[in-house]
């Protein structure tokens, strides 16, 4: 069977998944929403399931791969929520100290995609550590729409700083090279880009998508920033030129791309809106971005 990409769904209904998403819209609301575009409510619920996650079909990297070396870890967290849960992936037979990427997922906590994503940054000789931002509350449920209504409970000062404890936990790991790099997506790339106004010694971030900080903190950038934006994704981009300008203003160093026709959460290869090309380049410029400033 073909699988199905975004442009196989009508634009209203793309933008009502993203609202539901990111919980601004419940599932009635979108069923109902998105039934004016199908043939009912019935055909709603279908492309509901078909727009859902699929994370079999879009593993790249095994856990049982040889060539990494996966765990689980639990670091203490004194200001946040006493201990973070997550997931550290480490390259064998790399010599010597190896450069450290911490990823943060979307707002669902640590799901196997993100796992996969630690995975990959191991095979290209990193150290990756993803918390489970839901650990406080029982970790990832194993399924999406339970995550999403999880969210939402998150004291987000304290999850926060569990997200600041997960870096110091990096920089200090007896393996690695005392860099740390963040990459997120949506919900994460929001925290990479809080990460990089909270750590002056922060090595690179990476923000996919996500949420801009207040032009009172971006003074306090010393990160360079990699931007990966989707061209329709109205939400986040309302938002880039102010951002922008606060980047220009304070004179921080940053890249910003912005990729023809695709929409929020392309680079997440388990939806229909994943879109491969954009995905692939996107992560090869993520990949040179740190093996640029982790590695010197």
């Amino acid at each position: 069977m073909t699988r199905k990409t975004a442009q196989d769904f009508a634009p209203e209904v793309l933008k009502l998944f993203d609202q539901y998403v990111h919980g601004l819209l419940s599932r009635r609301g979108f069923v109902q929403g998105a039934a004016k575009y199908t043939a009912g409510i019935v055909a709603a619920e279908a492309v509901l399931a078909e727009l859902s996650p699929n994370f079999a079909h879009a593993q790249q990297v095994s856990h049982t791969d040889e060539r990494i070396r996966a765990t689980y870890v639990e670091i203490p967290s004194p200001q946040g929520y006493e201990t973070v849960r997550g997931y550290l992936v480490q390259p064998v037979g790399r010599p010597g100290r190896l450069p450290t990427v911490l990823v943060v997922h979307e707002n669902r906590g640590l799901n196997p995609h993100i796992e996969d994503v630690a995975r990959r940054l191991a095979l290209e000789g990193f150290i990756a550590f993803a918390p489970d931002a839901l650990y406080p509350l029982g970790g990832y449920p194993g399924d999406e729409d339970k995550a999403r209504a999880l969210f939402p409970q998150l004291d987000q000062t304290r999850t926060r700083a569990d997200f600041l404890a997960s870096a110091a936990y990096l920089k200090q790991l007896p393996r690695g090279n005392g860099k740390v790099g963040v990459v997120g997506f949506c919900y994460g790339g929001g925290m990479a880009n809080f990460l990089a106004t909270q750590l002056p010694d922060l090595a690179a971030a990476v923000p996919f998508y996500g949420a801009h900080p207040p032009d009172a903190d971006v003074a306090r950038i010393q990160a360079p920033l990699l931007v990966q934006l989707a061209s329709n994704d109205e939400r986040i981009n309302a938002d880039w030129p102010r951002y922008e300008a606060a980047l220009k203003r304070h004179q921080r160093a940053y890249q910003a791309y912005v990729y023809p026709d695709t929409q929020h959460g392309f680079h997440n290869d388990t939806t229909p809106r994943y879109d491969q090309a954009a995905a692939a380049l996107a992560w090869q410029r993520t990949v040179a971005f740190f093996q640029q400033h982790l590695r010197t």
